[in-house]
């Protein structure tokens, strides 16, 4: 993306800013090209006469040259990495951790036992606790606690069983820590598993005051001729996108960034909806575990993507086959505002946004033309034809 730069020409008439939106470029992928949607929203443009003399005339002009070099600096694509958070490390620490460790890269770890699989899962909530910290709210972070988990394990088919947490703080604060253990406990019931137990740990001058840190384990089981590997996957299989509730739990550190730039609180509206924006940055991430295991007791789902850290461009691969892609289609659902102010207020690239957010499907399926049929038919499942499966490796946006 290319931000619009003010002009300093015709001064003696007047100094147009543009603040307004910017045009994207068409994606390029070797050869194959995709034009994405042009962003039709009108362009703002801040008209500065200057046509009259006096101190007065040049202290405006100043104050409002002053506002352009914000504007200018407010027009600075921001990026996940700009954020603090290096996806491609993340990646090269798995490549190297595979090679200690062969099998290593899947959203679950697959043990045998008998003739089924254990299926294990861990993960935190990232800085999203910050915005819990900020808003009060901490009924619902062990939800997407417990959904980070058993969201990545059902992607090879697997039933949870039993949920583990560790909660981290400074000074154990009884009534707060209460408040997130209830939440643990909900999204155990929301994904049909157990809590096995935790961990507690009381850490004086590691945290800052009033602050806390929680990961979680999940172990799942599912009967290895029921795996769900992604090896049947063909080209002109179809993706098949489940809505989100929002972010979810990750992409926050580039979230919070947007939020400073924005000049809003988290108490404030959300401009366009009727919520604020601290509710709907909040709103705990969906467990796909009962929907997504019915899906499957139906028969032709033959892969499954958690989008998490990576987005569409990173996750989606995880399970093809060599020499498979997929194709996306930008228009095939709507993304909700919240994904769209965040990109508007952070200048950021259609690519960065695919790669760091979930734009509104937080679980994708691998299914035969057969089974999307069926899905997409059935009234009571909301779902969206996202794309297709296509030879040649990659993920190519249309």
């Amino acid at each position: 993306m290319i931000p619009s730069v003010g002009t300093k020409t015709e001064m003696l008439k007047s100094l147009v800013v543009s603040t307004g939106p910017y045009s994207r470029n068409p994606h390029v992928f070797g050869s194959y090209q995709c034009k994405i949607p042009l962003d039709l929203t009108p362009r703002k443009f801040l008209l500065l006469p200057v046509n009259y003399g006096g101190t007065q005339a040049r202290a405006c002009a100043k104050n409002r040259i002053r506002k352009y070099s914000v504007s200018a600096k407010m027009a600075e694509s921001l990026t996940y990495k700009d954020a603090g958070v290096d996806i491609d490390a993340g990646s090269e620490l798995v490549r190297r951790i595979a090679k200690m460790a062969p099998g290593i890269g899947g959203f679950g770890g697959l043990f045998p036992l008998g003739d089924s699989y254990l299926v294990a899962g861990t993960d935190g909530v990232g800085t999203k606790l910050k915005l819990a910290f900020e808003t009060g709210i901490h009924e619902t972070i062990g939800i997407d606690l417990v959904a980070m988990s058993v969201n990545d394990i059902v992607t090879s088919g697997a039933k949870p069983l039993f949920f583990l947490d560790y909660f981290a703080t400074s000074h154990l604060d009884v009534d707060l820590a209460e408040k997130v253990i209830k939440g643990i406990v909900d999204g155990c019931r929301q994904a049909d598993c157990a809590l096995l137990g935790g961990e507690t740990a009381e850490m004086p001058d590691f945290y800052a005051e009033g602050e806390y840190d929680i990961s979680g384990f999940a172990v799942g089981i599912v009967k290895k001729d029921s795996v769900i590997d992604g090896k049947d996957i063909v080209a002109g299989d179809v993706l098949i996108g489940l809505p989100s509730s929002g972010v979810h739990s990750n992409g926050f550190s580039l979230v919070r960034r947007v939020l400073a730039r924005s000049g809003l609180s988290l108490t404030d509206q959300l401009p366009g909806e009727a919520v604020t924006v601290g509710e709907a940055l909040m709103a705990p991430t969906i467990i796909y575990v009962n929907q997504v295991l019915n899906l499957i007791s139906k028969g032709g789902i033959k892969g499954l993507a958690h989008i998490t850290g990576g987005g569409f461009t990173d996750n989606i691969p995880r399970v093809f086959p060599k020499g498979l892609g997929a194709t996306i289609y930008g228009d095939s659902w709507v993304v909700p505002p919240l994904f769209k102010w965040i990109q508007e207020v952070g200048n950021i690239e259609d690519s960065e946004m695919r790669r760091t957010f979930n734009m509104g499907v937080g679980m994708v399926l691998v299914v035969s033309p057969e089974a999307a049929l069926r899905i997409l038919g059935d009234n009571e499942i909301t779902a969206y034809r996202i794309g297709d499966v296509v030879n040649g490796e990659g993920v190519r946006y249309c």
